[in-house]
């Protein structure tokens, strides 16, 4: 048994694997590159190879003191992460495909390196996981629901805030101009980017589970409430301004308002937590 500081074969051989990784997933991860560039759903992909890689670089003092004992069962992982390649390749399924990456990569750290390197990687190389896009099936189902509970909330509200509104399904109906709900205002896109940013958070910056527990779960709430607000307040104002208030620059600037506000209060609460013994 040696530490993982004087193990640079084994280094040697990790890096070596990564490289033949590159390799052999590389037509699964161009495509997953270029969804993340041309779907906001998933911009955040760019995002997350760092900051596994710095969730890694925090654990250094562990991996470091680890004692490097190969264990064959990180095989048997590899081999189950190949199948699920294949059967992800033979069903043309993009997302088996890609989120196998993830099992290959970790079964190879467990197969290389043993159990105790496998644990103070697990949660970066868990992280990965947040880069690969959900199946637009999967998509779909949880939008559709969400867009329901946001146009409903934001119906009462604006109710009680005295505006004149009638729903229909995800239809806002106002006395001079008619609004969609659109997945955009559903608040799944929020959740995708806040819960990728929320976990990096709270890994990084909370060390108590209790804390990092709470900030996850927190991710969904938050986005769904602040696309309320922006179905609010966009209500409010095309009530006075008419169509013109949900489109074009005032739409975009929304959007960018909405997601800075939920980052807002979703440190807000990271802050809290802090204090509460």
């Amino acid at each position: 048994m040696e530490k993982l500081q004087d193990r640079r074969l084994v280094l040697f051989g990790a890096a070596l694997l990564l490289g033949t990784l590159g390799v052999v997933y590389w037509p699964v991860i161009a495509p997953m590159v270029k969804q993340w560039a041309k779907d906001e759903n998933y911009s955040h992909g760019f995002l997350v190879p760092f900051v596994s890689a710095y969730l890694a670089y925090m654990r250094r003092e562990d991996l470091l003191a680890a004692k490097v004992r190969p264990c064959a069962a990180g095989l048997a992982v590899v081999v189950a992460g190949l199948v699920i390649l294949l059967l992800g390749w033979l069903a043309t399924e993009y997302y088996t495909m890609r989120a196998s990456l993830v099992v290959v990569i970790a079964g190879s750290t467990l197969y290389l390196l043993g159990w105790e390197v496998f644990r103070a990687l697990l949660v970066p190389i868990a992280y990965l996981l947040l880069m690969v896009p959900l199946p637009y099936i999967l998509y779909d189902a949880a939008a559709f629901p969400l867009k329901l509970f946001v146009t409903k909330v934001s119906v009462l509200a604006l109710k009680f805030l005295g505006v004149v509104v009638w729903q229909e399904g995800n239809i806002l109906m106002f006395p001079n101009v008619t609004l969609e709900v659109a997945d955009a205002c559903s608040g799944l896109r929020s959740i995708m980017s806040l819960l990728a940013l929320g976990v990096a958070y709270a890994m990084v910056l909370h060390s108590r589970t209790r804390d990092r527990v709470i900030l996850v779960a927190s991710t969904l709430p938050i986005a769904v409430f602040s696309n309320c607000l922006r179905v609010i307040a966009t209500g409010v104002l095309a009530q006075y301004f008419g169509a013109a208030a949900a489109e074009g620059f005032f739409h975009e600037f929304a959007g960018l308002f909405v997601f800075a506000g939920a980052v807002v209060m979703f440190m807000a609460l990271g802050a809290v937590l802090r204090r509460w013994p």
